[in-house]
């Protein structure tokens, strides 16, 4: 088939990641001689298709094809998600009738919409094995993050797969506070039996936000470590998210933190420039805003850690532009980031230096001297990246600045750029370094 032989072609020259995102979902709904018609999820995405891959699938159907035949992008009619258990399910006779229990779910938080890196890789691989019944990470699976960062996108795109794709699965989602507050409920009416058997014979699959928030509510946990040991002595799952690792939880009794790892434990780290660029983009499209790509550069590089920042961003970007009816432009990008992480900071290499000083505990002059020991060579190197990257000095004044010409500083950063594509520890230490720089 034409449209099968074109997604081969694109998925060798867009490579597995841009494919999986843009081209997988489109879907043919009609082939003819002259014209093949290709259905979109909704217009957002068909903008950023008919921007980026359009002209691209187009030149490869006009190979592949005898004929002078064009592709024509629509949108598919989706229905709605689910918002409640379908009417009727088939059961076995011995399997009592009980409905899923969850929270208001946000219709993007899809396993779709989530952007993939390096930082959140494993855990969002890990939601889809445990969501498909794989035993590769355990019954039991652990999500920890500081805020924005996904853990609530991940957990919400759990619960819309259930509910679509196995929705006889008795699914309770829930908060730890929410637990909590219904448990302290049944006791106070003395339906304690009746909670048990709700969440202990209820319950195919158990989703737990914010564990901890259970901080010191001893009897709590007790009943929850309770829950996971026969939810998962029975080999139902159970997803669990907090802010910090289960070894790093304060106030959580030694038996219940062992039960919470006993799975695979995962972080979502903060995501990189590469995976913070891919998020402005998308939510740019989602909201009806046409960014150039330096917009989307220079938000990207400014607006780290939390992604919500970024949504806040674009949400404020939308109204101004829409409020004054004008385009948007770099000096309102700037007003806009500004008021989220502050005014722009007068860098300079000399101040840059000195932060590298400090971080790495070698001298100003151990980074203006000619010593080519490593322990001195790499600071340098990442200093000379720094500044580059944040000042609007020439090399000229970089270089004179740490007593080298302006080659050693292209080369400097030559050299940090392409350990930071293939060393893990070193982007994460220019990462770091990255948010120093809001701290200058």
């Amino acid at each position: 088939m034409m449209w099968e032989q074109t997604k081969t072609v694109l998925q060798e020259r867009l490579g597995d990641a841009v494919f999986n995102l843009w081209i997988s979902p489109l879907e043919c709904v009609s082939h003819e001689a002259d014209e093949i018609r290709l259905a979109c999820p909704d217009r957002f995405y068909r903008a950023h298709i008919d921007r980026n891959h359009l002209a691209s699938i187009q030149k490869i159907v006009s190979e592949l094809s005898t004929t002078s035949c064009k592709v024509v992008l629509c949108e598919k009619d989706v229905p709605a998600l689910p918002v409640a258990r379908p009417k009727e399910q088939l059961r076995l006779p011995h399997i009592p009738e009980k409905r899923s229990v969850y929270r208001s779910l946000h219709p993007r938080y899809t396993f779709d919409a989530f952007m993939l890196g390096e930082s959140n890789l494993l855990a969002q691989s890990a939601c889809k094995s445990i969501v498909n019944g794989e035993d590769s990470v355990g019954p039991c699976l652990y999500i920890n993050s500081s805020t924005g960062l996904g853990k609530s996108h991940l957990t919400h795109a759990v619960a819309h797969t259930l509910l679509q794709e196995s929705p006889s699965t008795r699914l309770r989602y829930i908060t730890a506070q929410q637990f909590s507050a219904e448990m302290v409920r049944c006791i106070q009416n003395k339906s304690m039996d009746q909670f048990k058997t709700s969440y202990h014979d209820q319950c195919d699959f158990l989703l737990v936000e914010d564990v901890h928030s259970l901080k010191g509510k001893k009897k709590t946990q007790e009943e929850l470590n309770e829950l996971l040991d026969s939810l998962i002595k029975s080999g139902k799952r159970v997803i669990l998210t907090a802010k910090t690792s289960p070894r790093d939880l304060k106030g959580i009794d030694n038996e219940f933190r062992s039960r919470m790892g006993s799975g695979l434990v995962t972080t979502i780290q903060a995501p990189d420039l590469a995976t913070r660029y891919r998020i402005v983009e998308h939510k740019a499209i989602q909201g009806g805003l046409d960014l150039s790509e330096d917009v989307i550069a220079y938000i990207s590089q400014q607006i780290q850690g939390d992604v919500r920042r970024i949504e806040s961003a674009l949400l404020s970007l939308s109204a101004r532009v829409s409020l004054h009816r004008s385009s948007v432009d770099m000096e309102l990008v700037k007003e806009v980031v500004a008021d989220i992480v502050g005014l722009p900071r007068n860098l300079t290499t000399e101040l840059i230096g000195e932060m590298i000083c400090r971080e790495y505990n070698v001298s100003y002059g151990d980074l203006q001297s000619r010593s080519r020991k490593k322990i001195i060579a790499f600071p340098r190197q990442v200093a000379m990246y720094l500044s580059r990257k944040y000042t609007e000095e020439s090399l000229e004044n970089i270089g004179k600045t740490f007593n080298r010409n302006h080659a050693t500083v292209l080369y400097a950063v030559k050299v940090v750029s392409e350990l930071c594509r293939r060393d893990t520890s070193v982007r994460r230490q220019v990462e770091i370094l990255d948010q120093k720089m809001l701290e200058i």
